[in-house]
This record gives structure tokens, C-alpha cells and sequence, in this order.
């Protein structure tokens, strides 16, 4: 089974870092007592530009979580359908080829699921099998490639698709001034991502996927998440996830390699999830990587601000159209989130 093609689909309104900061200090005004701290936050997280789901001036409008859902159902079925394009075109299959579609995304929800509309607005196959997935966060790019790749293995003639979709922007609650808010109103951005993974009996020249790996870390939820309320979703951002990357990612990455007859000097890429610039560096020091191995992750945080469950996808998109691996190469795929939890993908280029 291979990686048959992935690309990165963003909604129009795209901004300077500079120019969202005045933003939020004029959203926030008085109600900031210190704006030098909240200046130094946001010139932490390693972030240049983002994308956002609408422009700017409509944010201050989005008085209930309701009217923020509703924006979210429309855009995130326009930059869905137009990754899910590019996916296809890139890979050479079409939307007849496809045989299960798994939607993943932790920022709205609806029912029918994003994907049954994508269905009716593309003209998908009608015997498609959907499973959309909410609550996986960050993780959930890795993992949607992991049980797509579940499903292949299953049915070798088909191919699955995966589609991320996070508008971070239509979460941020106006009157959570905590430390944890502050930090992800300038580090998450809006995006999507769509991967196509290929059964063993249908010809791809993408990576191959050799194994994956779940892991999950037991009462830990409080690391990472969201409380929510009649307002929407408030964010939960410990400070403990670096030490989580720290603690448990060396060990799961090695007994990973392990068991595949690997070790870590073996892999010659790491396509990470890019959950900001703590925990890129928790990262590297826990897997003792030189300083250029996160150089893809790095770009892409600041392009584009942590997309939640797309990153991971526009990482692996960049090492396919930018910087592919030689022949032969072993590549893993990560990345970890609310549960709290890790998915590994082992790829062979």
C-alpha cells in the first residue's frame, strides 16, 4: 500500500503575523493588563503568516458559537473539496477509484458530516464508506493515514482518502484571556489537507506504507483538549506536552523501529506534526536529531501557523512536491495529541 498523492487546500484570506496581533490586541483592548507579555508570546510560536476561514473585520461579529459553526460547515466543504482535488489530480486516480473516505477535524461539527456533503457537492460514488472522525486534534492527520492504510489492507484494490480540515480561527473565545488562549490565537491557523492511500494491487509511485503504530499514554487527557460549553470550544494546552514528547516519544519511536527490524539511524526523513516551536524542539532533542532534520516542519510552521490535524499532511506534502527522499529511503511520520496520545507511520520511499 502507498501513498498515492496528498495536497494542501487554504482558505483566500491570508495575513501577516503583525497585522493578526493589532487585531488581537484591538479585539482584546483594556482587558489585556500586560501587552508586552502578550507580544512575546506571539512572537514565540515561530509563526510568520496564517490563513483564516474569514476576513478579518467578520471575526468581531461571531457572537455565538452557533454562527462560528455555521462558517465552518461552508468553508470547510469549499477548501475540503478543493484538497481533495488536488489530491486526486496529483495521484492520477478519480473520484471513482475511491472506496472509503475518512474526514477528520476537532475545530465544528455537523451532522450529516462534512463528508456525506462533500458526497452530494462532488458527486462522490454513492456506495463510498464514510467514517468521519472528531476529537483526535493534532494526531488525527497521522491517524486518518494509519486507518486508511487499515482499510487498504483489507480491500487491496481500492484506495481510501483522508481529509483534514481545522479552522483553528472559529475557536478562539473572546473572553478567555488565559495563557493558554493567548498562545494558540497566535500560533493555529486554518487549512485543510487531503491524502489518497493506494491498496497493494493498484500502481502508485508514492512512499510505501510499511507499518503504523498507536500509542496511548493512560490518564493524560488533561494535557491537551478542549472544554466545551454553550460558548464553543475553549482550549486546554498544557504546559506538560513538551515533557510528554520528551518522556514517552524516544522509547515509542524506538520500539517501533524495533519491531520493523529498524533503528533510528536507519531513517533518513522525519515528517512531523508542527505543533509549534517547544514542541519541535522537545522533539529533536528527544530523538537527538540533527539541526536541519525538522527544516520541513519549521517551514511550514511558519507559512502556516499549527493546522491541528492538517499539519502533518502539509509536511509530508512538502517532502513529496519539495524535498523527496531518495529511493529507498525510510521515512516516519508522526505526530501526537489530545488523549494524549502518538500515531507513527513507517514509509519507504
Amino acid at each position: 500500500m502507498t501513498i498515492a498523492g496528498v495536497a494542501s487546500a487554504f482558505p483566500k484570506h491570508q495575513y501577516d503575523q503583525r497585522v493578526l496581533l493589532s487585531a488581537l490586541q484591538r479585539y482584546w483592548g483594556p482587558k489585556i493588563d500586560n501587552p508586552v507579555f502578550m507580544e512575546r508570546l506571539q512572537a514565540r510560536v515561530g509563526v510568520n503568516t496564517r490563513h483564516l476561514a474569514l476576513p478579518l473585520e467578520e471575526y468581531y461579529g461571531l457572537t455565538t458559537w452557533g454562527k462560528a459553526n455555521n462558517h465552518w460547515i461552508e468553508v470547510a466543504q469549499e477548501i475540503g473539496e478543493k484538497a481533495l482535488c488536488g489530491a486526486l489530480a496529483r495521484s492520477g486516480f478519480a473520484t471513482s477509484d475511491l472506496g472509503a473516505l475518512f474526514f477528520v477535524s476537532v475545530t465544528g461539527i455537523a451532522s450529516p458530516s462534512i463528508d456525506a456533503r462533500l458526497i452530494n457537492r462532488m458527486g462522490l460514488p454513492v456506495n463510498l464508506k464514510r467514517v468521519p472522525i472528531f476529537g483526535l486534534g493534532c494526531v488525527a492527520g497521522a491517524a486518518g493515514i494509519a486507518r486508511a492504510a487499515d482499510y487498504v489492507l483489507a480491500y487491496p484494490k481500492q484506495v481510501a482518502a483522508v481529509i483534514a480540515v481545522e479552522l483553528c480561527s472559529l475557536t478562539l473565545q473572546q473572553d478567555d484571556l488565559s495563557v493558554a488562549n493567548l498562545i494558540s490565537s497566535g500560533l493555529f491557523g486554518d487549512g485543510a489537507a487531503a491524502v489518497l492511500v493506494a491498496g497493494a494491487e493498484r500502481e502508485s509511485n508514492g512512499p510505501e506504507i510499511l507499518a503504523t503504530r498507536s500509542v496511548f499514554y493512560p490518564n493524560s487527557e488533561h494535557v491537551m483538549g478542549w472544554d466545551v460549553s454553550e460558548k464553543g470550544f475553549r482550549i486546554v494546552l498544557s504546559r506538560e506536552v513538551p515533557e510528554v514528547v520528551h518522556q514517552h516519544l524516544a522509547s515509542d519511536v524506538d520500539a517501533f523501529l524495533k519491531d520493523n527490524d529498524l533503528a533510528r539511524s536507519d531513517i533518513g526523513s522525519w515528517i512531523l506534526h508542527t505543533g509549534g516551536p517547544r514542541i519541535l524542539e522537545a522533539t529533536a532533542v528527544a530523538l537527538d536529531l540533527p539541526e536541519d532534520a525538522l527544516s520541513a516542519s519549521w517551514d511550514c510552521l511558519r507559512r502556516t501557523g499549527n493546522l491541528s490535524s492538517a499539519s502533518v499532511l502539509v509536511v509530508l506534502e512538502e517532502f513529496m512536491m519539495k524535498r523527496r527522499p531518495a529511493e529507498g529511503t525510510y521515512s516516519i511520520l508522526a505526530a501526537m495529541g489530545p488523549g494524549f496520545c502518538s500515531e507513527l507511520v513507517l514509509l519507504r520511499w
